[in-house]
């Protein structure tokens, strides 16, 4: 356990991997009512960890979920058993889908991401701009799809709880049909609107210049587009194709991720009509330019 600030405290996961970092962050916020921000993946001692990090006499009133990926969610519902407190987020691992992730999710495009917790379902759906409270604490409901349709930050006062939306070791996985590099961009301006002192990640250490590391990940995005636009100069390619030629020095484990980044890249592209699919859209087929 790790005392962050007054009142709030990390209890990290022992999930460590190449796509959780050093785990999963589980925050507690509150001395006497505590919010508990991603309880994190289904692991016992975890949950006693949880239990064990609480202030003296404090008791866990609110689960709160970012998203439900395996990392962040499943531990949600035995905590809730043990503690009585009810479970908020922004619905069902379905929830928030756009109109083309939803087509390609009925096509059978699955997989590709840290895992998807089918079966979470949470006791209150978290409204966007909701302000939930206790006596510790208020906190405001960021609604912020795109690395997970169902993805929500969490705020209060000058903090924000990004989940895997803002991190600071790594730019946020993209993997359609969960996540839309669509929402994912309009999410990051959202909240560039947002004043912060500090962002709370769901893995990794605090970011400490929140505009900053928005500015980072937008640009970050828009290069990525630019090596795809270049890279289809050549001619039609697969998104397993571009991932070769764009990541020449990613972790060889995380190649799949980075196919499924691009591949996020390719149907939002596709959406502004800058390059067409060579048949339907799914993970396989090739893409070329509009206007070679």
């Amino acid at each position: 356990m790790q005392q962050l600030e007054p009142g709030l405290r990390l209890v990290r996961a022992n999930n460590p991997s190449p796509m959780t970092y050093t785990g999963t962050n589980t925050y507690l916020l509150g001395t006497r009512e505590v919010a508990v921000i991603d309880p994190g993946p289904d692991d016992p001692a975890h949950l006693e960890a949880i239990r064990a990090a609480l202030p003296d006499g404090a008791k866990i009133t609110h689960i709160l979920v970012t998203h439900s990926h395996l990392d962040h969610a499943p531990l949600a519902r035995p905590l809730a058993q043990r503690t009585g407190a009810p479970i908020y987020a922004r619905g069902d691992s379905t929830a928030g889908r756009s109109p083309i992730m939803t087509q390609l999710a009925a096509s059978g495009l699955v997989g590709g991401g840290e895992g998807v917790d089918p079966t979470f379902r949470p006791d209150i759906f978290a409204a966007d701009s909701e302000r939930l409270h206790s006596a510790d604490w208020e906190i405001e409901v960021l609604y912020t799809p795109g690395h997970f349709g169902n993805h929500i930050c969490f705020a209060t006062q000058d903090i924000v709880f990004t989940g895997d939306h803002v991190m600071g070791w790594a730019s946020s996985l993209v993997s359609p049909p969960d996540g839309d590099l669509t929402q994912f961009m309009a999410s990051c301006d959202r909240l560039k609107t947002h004043p912060a002192r500090v962002f709370y990640a769901g893995h990794g250490d605090p970011i400490t210049d929140p505009q900053a590391r928005l500015d980072w990940l937008i640009a970050h995005r828009k290069s990525r587009e630019a090596q795809i636009i270049e890279a289809l100069r050549f001619g039609p390619a697969t998104a397993a194709t571009l991932a070769k030629i764009i990541y020449t020095d990613v972790d060889p484990r995380l190649l799949a991720a980075a196919e499924r980044n691009v591949l996020a890249h390719l149907i939002d592209l596709t959406q502004k009509e800058y390059i067409v699919p060579q048949g339907a859209l799914s993970a396989t087929v090739s893409f070329a330019l509009q206007k070679p």
